[in-house]
């Protein structure tokens, strides 16, 4: 009986410090991903899109209009992005494959 008192209280205690820290991992994820660069974005993204390509085609007839939707409103928040980029006097290089990796 003791030591199932001890476990709830275990439980409570970790259950507690969760609680209080739950944000702490989203604040990490926004902080990391903040450091990442354009090319390593999309990296990330390309990576994401052929380990997950089979499913995206099993779904196409249910997804595939919201997808493109998506993918057009990408398309222009990086031409606005290279825009600014260019009154900026910045630049990023995205390579050559990147687009050709994504079909």
């Amino acid at each position: 009986m003791a030591e199932a008192t001890v476990n709830a209280t275990f439980i409570m205690h970790t259950l507690r410090v969760l609680r209080e820290r739950w944000d702490m991992p989203e604040e990490d994820e926004t902080r990391l991903l903040r450091q990442l660069t354009v090319h390593e974005s999309v990296q990330q993204w390309l990576e994401l899109q052929r380990a997950f390509e089979h499913q995206l085609q099993e779904t196409e007839a249910l997804f595939g209009p919201e997808r493109r939707a998506a993918l057009a409103q990408l398309q222009a928040r990086l031409r606005r992005f290279a825009e600014w980029q260019k009154e900026h006097g910045e630049s990023v290089t995205i390579p050559a494959d990147a687009s050709a990796a994504a079909e």
